[in-house]
């Protein structure tokens, strides 16, 4: 992947907070994790990619920053359920600039939301991923996005 293509992935993150939020996130520096490594937080959107590059493009979040996202909006009830619908939203917003930038050579899936590890069946893995560490508050997430050049 070129600089462009993370940043447009990035953008997507950060957009969420600014516009959901009304708060900017911080994107901290990115980090490769080679050896198919794997980031799962408490919940986890996944975006599965195909086409002329093949992989996975995930946010994860502690549940912490979930709730924090839900009370600030006003929520009093705060389930599971709950918690994995904002993080389907911003793997939806990542899934939009993502089909913006990639154009028709790629097929990006809708996103799925799993809890805990359970991601990690799901996840189509590339032999290294970057990680993009999105710090909200005093809370942790990451993007991380792990694709691969398809063979010919």
């Amino acid at each position: 992947m070129d600089e462009k293509e993370i940043q447009a992935l990035i953008e997507g993150t950060v957009k969420f907070f600014a516009t959901l939020v009304d708060a900017s996130a911080e994107v901290l520096a990115p980090y490769l994790v080679p050896d198919e490594g794997v980031l799962l937080l408490d919940y986890t959107g996944v975006i599965n990619v195909a086409g002329a590059r093949t992989g996975s493009i995930y946010f994860t979040a502690p549940s912490a920053l979930l709730r924090h996202i839900l009370v600030k909006h006003g929520r009093t009830e705060i389930t599971e359920a709950i918690m994995a619908d904002v993080v389907g939203e911003v793997a939806n917003t990542i899934s939009g600039n993502a089909r913006r930038v990639f154009g028709h050579e790629f097929a990006i899936s809708v996103p799925r939301v799993m809890s805990g590890r359970d991601a990690q069946s799901i996840l189509r893995l590339a032999q290294r991923s970057f990680i993009v560490p999105i710090a909200w508050r005093q809370y942790q997430a990451a993007l991380v996005v792990s694709l691969s050049e398809s063979a010919a």
